[in-house]
């Protein structure tokens, strides 16, 4: 596997040189500049627009134990439950115990939350907690953080927002960080972001998959920068699928947030029929991944391709207050949520695995850092419990900045040197660029909600034949560079399902369906050697 992309020498491209360099524009990446100290210069550069992340998407809410009854402890348990044995519960302890903190920041911020009175705020239920504790804001809870942050950010002198710009390859020397290659769409060009001090808050690599909630930024680019430098990936098999999607012909991706079971709402199949009862003792607020897979096998058994969602017992201008976005999304494809049920159907929706990191959010890289979706803290195990993303992004991107803001700026320049670049024989063809969609497919058929060997087997096979095709190609726009990353991505994920020889969490082989303690513990995957278990502590 090449370590560059691009075989441009450095020494050819312009540089620019920052404190800290910030790559993407989600919860994660955003709260982490606004938490370093004011005279740090950092960038911020994203993939597309500021406003164009997961983050923004995010519907449900943030989850913490601020009501009556509810703890840290009780927080902790319902998330190690939830991830099916495999959290780190280090992780996990930190994020419950921060979390008050980092809302009472976004408070501070002017987050403007759901509240039962002037002094309270409200708390909603989402599947596997014990506790009401999601505090939201409507339906739209990603949209009202990622605006007020953004705009915080861009009212800071030493915050630089840098969009259309296309993070492509770490610069290392030595295993530590020196900077980023990226191309700046605006310009048709080239650029160096020289800094020891980078921050990796990408997102994950939803786009995968031909059915998801995430929009088309998301294929990975972090993960596999990271991964080409010789950071550390673990979990990459465990890929969470949303059970609630609409489905409707003219819009697939659409999620209906779990706040909606959360409020009562029951699962109905073709028959309109209850099902859960018969997969889990806590029914429609079981672990996504039961959820998930219970709709899957529904859908199988009446040849279906949705189920249905009915929350028709709640009053029309309850659900227009509690669920705005819902209400009027669906609506406007002719669907009351009062009167009407809705097709639903499960789609890809979250990736457990990421760059590994420790409570401080370092890699093996160093300088290197890594939070919110793109990394892999062990907080979600095999399947992340709802709402605990975007926290997780807040806790972890602010601890990174506590740990930046006891470096000194460096006063000398760093130097950036040639590196051992590939040679290309062709360039890319219009025809190369379906790839993706082949890859969207492969994904979805074989590396899905169920998988077995024979499958997995046939995935790896046709990827691995994508990747000889491309191999000694050169890519030149950001388009070219998404391919190399989801063939890469592709071929870990598949890898490590196929490794991993029983069924947990969001991991489900129909050939080894129950779980197997032997196999309890995380695959970490590094350029260059063979897929393996986390036996030992990696030393940051």
């Amino acid at each position: 596997m090449r370590r560059y992309l691009l075989k441009k020498p450095f020494s050819e491209i312009e540089k620019v040189y920052y404190d800290t360099v910030i790559i993407g524009s989600g919860i994660a990446g955003v709260y982490t500049a606004l938490c370093l100290n004011s005279e740090k210069e950092t960038v911020i550069i994203t993939k597309d627009t500021i406003d164009m992340s997961n983050s923004v998407l995010a519907q449900g809410g943030i989850a913490v134990s601020l009501d009556k009854g509810d703890s840290p402890a009780l927080h902790f348990q319902d998330t190690l439950t939830a991830g099916a044995g495999l959290c780190n519960e280090e992780s996990v302890w930190v994020l419950v115990n921060e979390a008050a903190d980092r809302i009472e920041r976004l408070l501070e911020f002017g987050v403007q939350f759901d509240r039962k009175s002037k002094d309270e705020l409200a708390f909603g239920r989402e599947a596997a907690h014990s506790k009401n504790r999601i505090i939201h804001a409507g339906d739209t809870t990603g949209k009202e953080v990622c605006d007020k942050l953004i705009l915080a950010a861009k009212n800071r002198k030493n915050i630089t927002i840098k969009e259309k710009v296309f993070a492509v390859d770490l610069i290392t020397e030595g295993q530590e960080a020196k900077g980023v290659l990226a191309y700046d769409e605006k310009k048709k060009e080239f650029v160096i972001f020289v800094s020891d001090a980078i921050v990796c808050a990408a997102g994950g690599f939803g786009r995968l998959y031909k059915m998801t909630t995430n929009p088309d930024v998301a294929t990975g680019d972090g993960v596999c920068m990271a991964y080409r430098a010789g950071a550390f990936l673990a979990d990459m098999e465990f890929v969470q699928f949303h059970p609630t999607v609409l489905y409707h012909p003219e819009n697939k991706h659409f999620l209906i947030s779990e706040a909606v079971r959360g409020e009562g709402a029951v699962l109905r199949n073709q028959k309109k029929e209850r099902f859960m009862h018969r997969y889990h003792k806590l029914e429609e607020l079981a672990p996504r991944d039961v959820v998930a897979r219970a709709i899957f096998t529904e859908m199988q058994k009446d040849q279906a391709e949705n189920v249905f969602l009915d929350i028709t017992f709640k009053d029309r201008e309850y659900l227009m207050n509690r669920f705005p976005n819902i209400f009027k999304t669906c609506l406007g494809y002719g669907i009351d949520m009062s009167k009407n049920y809705i097709p639903v159907a499960p789609a890809e929706h979250y990736c457990m695995g990421g760059i590994k990191t420790d409570v401080w959010g370092r890699t093996n890289i160093k300088g290197f850092y890594a939070c919110g979706e793109a990394a892999c803290t062990g907080i979600h195990g095999a399947n992340r419990l709802a709402s605990n993303s975007l926290l997780e992004g807040l806790v972890f991107g602010g601890n990174i900045a506590r740990i930046l803001n006891r470096q000194g700026r460096k006063k000398e320049k760093i130097t950036i040197r040639d590196a051992c670049l590939p040679e290309y024989a062709l360039s890319f063809e219009d025809k190369d660029l379906e790839i993706k969609e082949h890859i969207r497919e492969i994904m979805t058929s074989y590396v899905g909600i169920v998988r077995n060997k024979e499958g997995l087997e046939t995935a790896l096979k046709m990827i691995r034949g994508y990747i000889s095709l491309i191999e000694k190609k050169e890519p030149l726009i950001p388009e070219h560079f998404e391919i190399y990353n989801m063939l890469q991505l592709a071929e870990v994920i598949t890898e490590n399902a196929l490794f991993r020889e029983e069924s947990r969490g969001a991991h489900f082989r129909s050939d080894f369906t129950s779980p197997d303690d032997k196999q309890k513990k995380s695959i970490i995957r590094e350029i260059g050697k063979e897929v393996r278990y986390d036996t030992e502590p990696h030393v940051y």
